[in-house]
């Protein structure tokens, strides 16, 4: 085994998940011209290596670093942890994003792009609802991917975030996960009462949600309808992600919308840019020392989880 590398203590050093494409890669551009060094993750080695050569290629950004991570496999996991602590030994800031879309596409109707950039936000979501199917398997990997694969990634980095003298992480969240889609008060109060929440506690309320995602009683039982696993997902996490501020005030914890933006995952149906999404993202991730933690950040400002 190669004798451990560490960086000097100035040099700033940021995991980004799902970094291969999309927003991703744009707040994979965007800190690395800031002078941080990025460690781009993506599932698949061929086109996570093909984005750092494009980022390199196209940009002259020399310090993105590859490394393969599929954040529901607790071996990729592992591996990358063992990658950061030879090399670096400490992490600066992880920005999880890696997520999936908790449905199944259908093939999608034909809209020209005349026709889409007629339609406003409320219209495009509408036509994204049209070309998906609800089924329980897209909403079991929706909450093993979107929720558990954020936290297990976030758990294993720890104590490298807490190795750096500013560790910070930067949840990227959705508007979908506003607690507002809750129609079962109770458990919306719940959710938001930070102060007793548990992650023991979030676990039992995903169970639920799959149950009666199975069962069929989403709209009796109160839950988020239309792409219920997504939003139930991004709202545990922005919940995870309060807990976890409380719990390790040493560190940074935030949330940040970037908007409805033009990716895969919204069929490029949105209004803003990667580039612009991702600037939202990368605002959260630069705030300086002794900034905000447990927020929810939309569009890059301060917003309740509600």
């Amino acid at each position: 085994m190669a004798p451990a590398i560490y960086s000097p203590p100035s040099e700033r050093v940021a995991v980004v998940t799902g970094g291969n494409k999309g927003i991703g890669l744009e707040v994979c551009r965007q800190l690395a011209s800031n002078g941080i060094t990025v460690i781009l993750t993506a599932r698949d080695e061929a086109r996570g290596a093909a984005a750092v050569e494009q980022l390199t290629a196209a940009a002259g950004l020399s310090d993105v670093i590859f490394h393969q991570l599929e954040v529901t496999d607790a071996q990729s996991i592992a591996r990358l942890v063992g990658f950061l602590k030879e090399r670096f030994g400490k992490l600066d800031i992880l920005v999880n994003n890696a997520a999936v879309g908790g449905v199944q596409p259908l093939p999608v109707q034909d809209v020209s792009a005349e026709e889409l950039s007629g339609m406003d936000a409320s219209q495009r979501y509408e036509w994204m609802w049209k070309n998906v199917q609800e089924t329980c398997d897209a909403a079991k990997e929706g909450i093993q991917t979107n929720y558990y694969g954020t936290k297990n990634v976030t758990e294993a980095l720890l104590p490298l975030l807490q190795a750096s003298s500013g560790g910070r992480i930067v949840n990227v969240t959705s508007e979908w996960g506003l607690l507002s889609y809750f129609r079962n008060e109770e458990l919306k109060q719940e959710l938001n009462d930070v102060e007793k929440l548990t992650e023991e506690r979030l676990d039992e309320v995903l169970a639920m949600f799959l149950s009666d995602f199975e069962a069929g009683d989403l709209e009796a039982r109160g839950w988020p309808l239309a792409f219920a696993a997504y939003k139930v997902a991004k709202a545990a996490m922005n919940a995870y992600s309060r807990v976890l501020a409380r719990r390790h005030p040493e560190l940074r914890v935030n949330c940040a919308h970037p908007g409805y933006v033009k990716s895969d995952m919204t069929r490029h149906s949105g209004l803003l840019t990667p580039e612009e999404g991702a600037s939202n993202v990368v605002k959260v991730a630069l705030l300086p020392e002794g900034g905000p933690t447990g927020t929810f950040f939309a569009l890059g400002q301060e917003a309740p989880f509600v």
